[in-house]
């Protein structure tokens, strides 16, 4: 019987596993990545979980746990299992999160009486890459308009980051972390500390990077890797409010490095935070990653 003991922590000397198992079974939402993984493991404490040849996730948060479906195949005992102890030891609201919407269908159909609902706040929002390169029509003139002026305004240039980075990237997140005063804010402290976190371990992930330099000082930073065969993850972007525009910059300079390699950007959920929410609206989706919660 599936139980806390089974769990042990992701670390980065997990990733070959969690490489090989996502191969046979590809992922599309973002929090299932190795990376997201460890990079938020200060805060998420990520854990797992090898049973029966699926991975079971768990993660808390807070003193907060909540478990995810297994992943891998189909086993209505094993499925079970995993509720029972959501249900047993995770939050009293949400036991059980980020469950596909084809998961959620095969859960009601073993557990009819479980409720599930839509985790909205958690939905992933999926572009197609060439629409974030070339903006077209009405819909994207106030973007265009943006990056046009922030290009003939600063001299910038935009480079592929590289490990030798490492201390000017560093520094660049003190100086953002400045601007938004993460001291105040704890969900900004607990993410500037999974970027560099990823910026530290950069070549033991499968990170690649893009930057912004204005007048030779790093000004916006993206780190993204592949999430499976048609689609990126844009992990990070931040860029120093002073330079208007360069959000939008580094958006569309990101876009068309991986427009050749994919046909969509995940640039991961709003967090239902309203303005991220409205930011990742002007971009007009492709569809969305839709996931389910268990409600108690």
């Amino acid at each position: 019987m599936l139980c806390q003991e089974d769990f042990k922590p992701v670390t980065l000397a997990d990733r070959a596993f969690f490489e090989r198992h996502y191969a046979l079974y590809p992922q599309t939402h973002s929090d299932y990545t190795f990376t997201s993984m460890v990079c938020w493991n200060s805060f998420m404490h990520h854990r797992y979980a090898y049973v029966k040849g699926n991975v079971i996730l768990a993660c808390t948060a807070a003193g907060v746990t909540r478990l995810h479906p297994p992943i891998g195949p189909r086993d209505p005992e094993l499925m079970r299992e995993v509720i029972r102890l959501a249900l047993d030891i995770g939050d009293d609201k949400k036991p059980l999160i980020r469950i596909d919407p084809e998961t959620a269908k095969w859960i009601k159909r073993l557990e009819p009486e479980l409720l599930l609902v839509p985790d909205l706040n958690h939905f992933d929002y999926v572009y197609r890459a060439s629409d974030l390169v070339k903006l077209p029509g009405k819909k994207y003139l106030k973007i265009r308009s943006q990056i046009n002026r922030f290009r003939k305004k600063y001299r910038h240039t935009v480079e592929p980051i590289k490990p030798g980075n490492r201390e000017e990237i560093m520094e660049f997140l003190v100086k953002w972390c400045e601007s938004k005063k993460c001291e105040d804010n704890l969900f900004l402290a607990h993410e500037i500390e999974a970027i560099s976190y990823a910026i530290e371990h950069f070549t033991e992930l499968p990170l690649r990077g893009l930057m912004i330099r204005v007048d030779s000082e790093v000004a916006a930073i993206s780190l993204f890797e592949r999430l499976n065969a048609n689609t990126a993850l844009i992990h990070f972007e931040k860029g120093l409010p002073e330079y208007e525009g360069i959000y939008k910059v580094i958006n569309t300079e990101t876009a068309a490095v991986l427009a050749s390699e994919v046909e969509f950007i995940n640039r991961e959920s709003d967090l239902g935070i309203d303005g991220l929410r409205k930011a990742k609206l002007r971009y007009h989706p492709h569809h969305m990653v839709e996931v389910y919660s268990l409600r108690q």
